[in-house]
């Protein structure tokens, strides 16, 4: 697998903060796209879904304040944070949810599958389930990275 070296240093980082964490934890949409190889993705910022408590723990390590941005129609989370040291932008969600017509769903993936890069491990959603989250965002970007997670799995 070939990824830029911004990014892999910036999933070096995730993945040595995260040895803090207690529970599951896992990179998202993009990113972890492209940690299975989808092509071409373009990866403007690392999402890791983590949970409420070890978002308490993280985010005075690394210095950072959970953000207090205005409502978005489609996600929420109870904790959402940025951390902008790493060279591509983390996103650490926590309680996150994405809303499909009336009714929010939590994102909370069943899998877990851990994939190293150098001398890291981070965790993605098996593909199959990555792109049942992704193409739930529904957005043309998310349904385009999802259709390029299915052609990985799908004969030519």
């Amino acid at each position: 697998m070939s990824l830029p070296a911004p990014l892999v240093e910036t999933l070096g980082s995730v993945a040595a903060m995260m040895k803090e964490t207690r529970d599951p934890w896992w990179i998202i949409a993009s990113a972890a796209a492209a940690l299975h190889g989808a092509k071409p993705i373009t990866v403007a910022d690392v999402d890791v879904l983590l949970s409420v408590a070890d978002a308490h723990r993280i985010l005075p390590v690394l210095g950072i304040q959970p953000c207090q941005g205005p409502p978005n129609q489609l996600f929420r989370s109870k904790i959402l944070a940025k951390w902008p040291a790493p060279p591509v932008p983390v996103d650490l969600m926590a309680g996150f949810e994405h809303r499909v017509g009336d009714t929010w769903h939590p994102v909370r993936p069943l899998t877990r599958q851990p994939i190293r890069i150098g001398a890291a491990t981070v965790y993605v959603p098996e593909g199959d389930e990555l792109r049942r989250i992704i193409a739930g965002f529904g957005r043309p970007k998310d349904l385009e990275r999802a259709r390029l997670l299915a052609e990985l799995t799908s004969p030519p």
